[in-house]
């Protein structure tokens, strides 16, 4: 008897567990905007309205981080500056360290306040300090929004807050885009992948809004929102084994579901992509005739660490190399002279650029009448 039970017990579990993983599998959760980009290439994996106009609340911070990270790398502000709050800062509403005017605090610690626990007021400050003035830092923001060629993001304040708004939008491409701008500055992972701190000698704690930070393998970062218009929001970015996706969410109903969401978007990425450097042999790329050129023959060159993103199960990488049999002068330095095709399973995947890497001018009679003088 006990053995008869036993063996209904058994078969009552495998037929559950199986059951149980499709009803997982089927669940579909429900955000107006999303998308999943791999970090080391930018190629789009899975997306859902990611060009969609949207609000993206705290998100936002998202390029005000990019332009501190750059003032802090290029110099102009050091991290142990000390800045004094203003009016302007300390009226921020929403997520703050309640600065009070003309309180001194460090770059370094304002920034922690900013990545960390999303803080209006140290966000606002910041940009003062770099710009001159709240405004001037907006315009900052829409500038670099240019400058990477983007067309689907305006902002009106540097926080994102927008009850008062009515013309600050982004997209989760867009969003995705700037984060991957952010996470080639090193000094982010320095915040963004904090749980816990503090400021002001422990006096004020700082929470991480993302909490995936300490949840999700191999997250790094990177930044939530959230307000009645914008629903609930993150833009996630996370590594494992030498591959790294970032993933934007917009517009989810619950705090719950966008971080459902994200950890489905990373999931599906890590587990069906990989990603390798590609081998491109010197020995191969040919040099180009010149016509009319000062110089006969041009090398091309190609960007060197190039990285190709593959699916898991793909088969050995294959390169076709290609050549212009002749370009005519003048040459500009990044003027393209061939390519490399890159194939997998018969597939292109992708292509790279062999370019010039200096000017050619025409040949001039100047230039003629110098050489015969040279030669005489």
């Amino acid at each position: 008897m006990k053995r008869e039970i036993s063996f209904i017990l058994a078969i009552l579990m495998l037929f559950a567990f199986p059951l149980s993983a499709k009803a997982e599998e089927k669940k579909t959760i429900d955000a107006k905007s999303n998308i999943l980009m791999n970090l080391d290439t930018g190629e789009v994996i899975k997306e859902h309205n990611a060009y969609e106009h949207l609000s993206p609340a705290s998100v936002t911070k998202l390029m005000s981080i990019l332009l501190i990270l750059e003032a802090i790398d290029s110099g102009k502000i050091k991290l142990s500056d000390e800045v004094a709050a203003t009016e302007t800062a300390v009226s921020k509403g929403g997520s703050q360290i309640w600065l009070e005017i003309g309180e001194k605090m460090s770059v370094n610690d304002l920034f922690k306040a900013v990545v960390i626990a999303s803080a209006n007021d140290a966000c606002t400050l910041l940009g003062e300090y770099i710009a001159g003035s709240d405004s001037a830092f907006v315009d900052m923001m829409n500038q670099r929004v240019k400058t990477l060629g983007l067309k689907n993001s305006h902002f009106e304040n540097c926080t994102g807050l927008d009850d008062e708004i009515t013309n600050h939008y982004s997209c989760a491409y867009d969003l995705a885009v700037i984060a991957k701008e952010i996470m080639k500055h090193k000094l982010i992972l320095k915040y963004s992948t904090v749980w816990l701190d503090s400021l002001r000698n422990g006096k004020t704690e700082l929470n991480n809004t993302n909490k995936l930070i300490n949840k999700y393998n191999g997250m790094t970062g990177l930044k939530t929102g959230t307000t009645s218009n914008a629903g609930f929001c993150l833009c996630a970015t996370a590594t494992r084994d030498n591959i790294s996706f970032v993933s934007v969410v917009l517009g989810a109903k619950t705090s719950d579901d966008r971080f459902d969401l994200t950890r489905q978007l990373l999931d599906y990425g890590f587990a069906n992509y990989k990603i390798e450097e590609m081998k491109i042999d010197n020995s191969k790329i040919k040099s180009v005739r010149v016509k009319k050129g000062e110089i006969k023959k041009i090398k091309p060159k190609y960007s060197s660490n190039q990285k190709v993103l593959l699916p898991k199960n793909s088969n050995k990488i294959t390169y076709k190399y290609k050549f212009k049999n002749e370009v005519q002068a003048p040459i500009k330095a990044g003027d393209t002279l061939g390519e490399v095709e890159v194939y997998s399973s018969n597939n292109k995947i992708s292509t790279i650029p062999l370019k010039s890497d200096k000017n050619v001018k025409s040949v001039s009679f100047l230039y003629i009448f110098k050489k015969m003088i040279n030669n005489i």
